[in-house]
């Protein structure tokens, strides 16, 4: 499965993390090491947290639910280990931008509930469970705990690592590539906001025309949005998320002077993390919506190269 070689891969970065601190760059210093195992043992609690939560519940999104606010937490801690300096506190800022966002895209889909444990479950948990390679249960309990919560755990954690970076180099003052850096992840998380809007607006109509008995449409019958950004590249808001966390990797360029640093593992992870949901996102649409497979066929799934072609 992708997802076994995905997590191998997690292990074999985290592996090589401390070979590559020690020869592509200066070795962390004590307050950075603080700073990492604060956020180590804050991700732990997360870890435990999700899981007990999400067995006893039967709902695997409680990771989901906190995606969006683990980064903020992470990087405003960093903040407070450089005594706020302004590259971190201009680091924080994007990513809380970031989360707010996300946050909000989440609320609008039922995701919180005033139980902290309900709300809406990313379909995909449900139906990854029903898969025969993830049967008997046992077998997605290890699933739960190693993949859902530790392994995407894990990797939040390791795409907000560029800030400590930014923590050992507290001293660089803050110049263009941060500038542009903030500029960048700005426009993505617009774009992300924009294709969220739309896709929102477009399952809503849809919904509605089912449920007053309307019929549909064509735009509306084959039942997935190709208009606006969505015309461009199959999954926007997935592409502006990548290209957002590479844009964040180059605040430590910018703090380090170097443009390799460990700390690219995250960003990197992130992509790959993609690739795998995306295939099984479109797995799912092509099943269910017989023009999907003409849709792949004449856009792009994440880079906005080609517009469909309409008669």
């Amino acid at each position: 499965m992708k997802i076994i070689s995905t997590a191998v891969l997690l292990g074999i970065t985290l592996l090589a993390i401390p070979f590559f601190t020690y020869y592509f760059g200066t070795a962390l210093g004590v307050i950075e090491w603080k700073a990492i195992h604060t956020l180590i043992w804050v991700a732990i609690g997360f870890i435990v947290y999700c899981f007990i939560v999400g067995e006893l519940t039967q709902n695997n999104s409680q990771v989901d639910k906190l995606w969006s606010i683990i980064p903020v937490i992470y990087l405003w801690i960093i903040a407070y280990y450089s005594d706020f300096s302004p590259r971190l506190i201009l680091m924080a800022v994007m990513v809380t931008l970031w989360g707010i966002r996300l946050t909000t895209n989440f609320a609008m889909k039922g995701a919180y509930h005033w139980r902290f444990w309900a709300g809406e479950e990313d379909y995909r948990w449900q139906i990854l469970r029903q898969k025969p390679e993830l049967n008997p249960k046992w077998k997605w309990i290890l699933f739960n705990l190693l993949f859902i919560c530790g392994y995407q755990n894990t990797l939040i954690l390791l795409f907000t690592l560029p800030s400590v970076i930014a923590l050992q180099k507290v001293n660089t003052p803050l110049g263009i590539t941060d500038y542009i850096a903030a500029g960048l992840m700005f426009i993505f998380i617009t774009m992300e906001m924009v294709a969220d809007i739309q896709q929102w607006n477009f399952q809503s109509k849809k919904r509605a025309m089912i449920r007053e008995g309307v019929n549909l449409t064509p735009d509306y019958e084959k039942g997935f949005l190709d208009r606006g950004l969505w015309a461009y590249s199959r999954h926007p808001n997935y592409f502006a998320e990548q290209i957002i966390w590479v844009c964040f990797y180059l605040f430590s360029v910018a703090a380090s002077g170097q443009w390799f640093n460990w700390s690219i593992s995250g960003c990197l992870l992130l992509i790959l993390l993609f690739q795998g949901s995306s295939s099984f996102s479109e797995e799912i649409s092509s099943g269910k919506y017989p023009a999907y497979k003409v849709y792949q066929q004449q856009v792009s799934r994440f880079f906005p190269f080609f517009r469909i072609r309409r008669s």
